[in-house]
């Protein structure tokens, strides 16, 4: 089992780990954001990714998701963690809570880059539980371990919506308010293209978002600035490396989820109109629904 962790804002590296190496891998999709750094972390075999670069220089807007999954599932990565800073939409969520979503909502311009298909092949993947519930279930567990042995006042929120907007700028008031009518809990601008580009590729993935303001609907804590995200974002990174420590470990390669399935029946184009060079696009992801 090979574990990815794909590195938000202020996650740009991880400490103690063994055997690294970087590689840069070309995909048919393009540049992933940076070069993987394929290492162990307390024995467990570890592919670690920069979401927005190692000097954060790539805007939300800009990052090739396909890429960046396409270069996992090349590595033979199993699963994928993601951590990322997200602005809280709920009066109970609070700066430096941790929330781990199970649904999105879609305010991007650009779905025709959350998927590996087109051009010749068409499939339609389920989208209904977006992340991986056995994830979920483990990562509330160990972050909560964590957040008492530290003797830290966060708290862990398992499930609820991410708001995913394509940035760069934050919301509007008129639009915070008008995603917190709607029940939503979290608010960010990334997580969405990995999770469905995941699904696609039959790797386990679940966000780990961790929370910096209240994006500008709460009048008395006031706007959200790039000040008060890094302030919150130096503490919440602390918390998310030591939570992600203790993950690695507890990850069962055995675990139980329709994540590692998701493709099955999903590819609409017979087999025999696929040409050569889609099925070498697609093959490194679906090889066993394409009988190439």
């Amino acid at each position: 089992m090979k574990i990815g962790v794909i590195g938000g804002s202020g996650v740009y590296a991880l400490e103690n780990l063994e055997a690294v190496r970087y590689e840069a891998i070309d995909t048919p999709f393009g540049s992933p954001s940076d070069a993987y750094c394929c290492a162990t972390l307390g024995g467990v075999d570890l592919v670690f990714l920069p979401r927005h670069g190692r000097e954060h220089r790539i805007m939300p807007s800009e990052i090739n998701h396909r890429a960046n999954i396409y270069g996992f599932k090349a590595l033979g990565v199993d699963c994928v963690i993601s951590i990322s800073a997200v602005g809280s939409l709920k009066e109970h969520i609070h700066p430096r809570d941790i929330v781990l979503p199970d649904q999105y909502y879609d305010r991007t311009k650009t779905s025709g880059e959350h998927t590996f298909f087109g051009n010749g092949v068409v499939a339609h993947v389920s989208m209904a539980d977006p992340t991986c519930p056995s994830l979920r279930n483990l990562m509330a567990e160990v972050a909560r371990d964590v957040i008492e042995r530290e003797g830290l006042g966060h708290n862990v929120h398992a499930g609820g919506t991410y708001v995913n907007m394509e940035g760069p700028a934050f919301s509007t008031r008129a639009e915070s308010n008008v995603y917190r009518s709607h029940g939503f809990e979290v608010i960010g601008m990334t997580s969405l293209g990995e999770a469905k580009l995941c699904r696609e590729a039959e790797i386990c993935y679940q966000p780990m978002a961790m929370v910096t303001d209240y994006d500008c609907w709460h009048e008395e804590a006031g706007n959200v600035t790039v000040d008060m995200v890094i302030e919150h974002l130096v503490a919440n990174t602390k918390l998310a490396k030591a939570t992600l420590a203790a993950l690695v470990h507890a990850v069962d390669g055995a675990r139980e989820c329709s994540c590692r399935s998701a493709m099955q029946g999903a590819i609409l184009t017979p087999a025999a109109s696929i040409r050569a060079e889609d099925r070498d696009r697609l093959g490194v992801m679906l090889s066993r629904h394409m009988d190439v």
